[in-house]
């Protein structure tokens, strides 16, 4: 009987070891840039927008480069993603960016649809045109 207990215990312990494995296999990394220009860029996109599916888990990898300002509290720049019907603001998707690179293990919105992504800090003269597109899909 104490066999059978530990060999069912060592099954399971490599059962989620190998479940976890798979999860972060599976989480999708997005680069983005938040420039000194007060503009996001993703590499390979002339119009860059972030596309993702209902759920899935994304690790926003995130350079910024300061522009002209700064928050007090040394953000240059911000990644909020709002709803683009009611301008709402997405749980946990109001990031505060400071200079260099910094790492966000997200989840996508479950709600698929139009969202747009904006500069909160207000890091220039031309940081209103600070935003991209973000859509969800099923």
């Amino acid at each position: 009987m104490a066999l059978f207990k530990r060999l069912f215990l060592a099954a399971t312990a490599i059962s989620l070891l190998l479940v976890s494995l798979l999860v972060k296999a599976e989480t999708r990394v997005i680069e983005v840039l938040a420039d000194k220009d007060s503009s996001y860029r993703i590499a390979g996109q002339k119009n860059p927008g972030i596309t993702v599916k209902v759920g899935e888990p994304v690790l926003l990898r995130i350079t910024a480069k300061k522009a002209k300002t700064m928050n007090r509290d040394g953000s240059i720049h911000s990644f909020t993603l709002l709803r683009a019907k009611d301008r709402s603001r997405v749980e946990g998707w109001d990031l505060m960016l400071k200079p260099g690179t910094q790492e966000f293990q997200l989840t996508a919105p479950t709600e698929p649809g139009e969202y747009v992504v904006l500069c909160t800090v207000i890091c220039s003269d031309d940081h209103e045109s600070m935003h991209m597109k973000f859509t969800v899909v099923p």
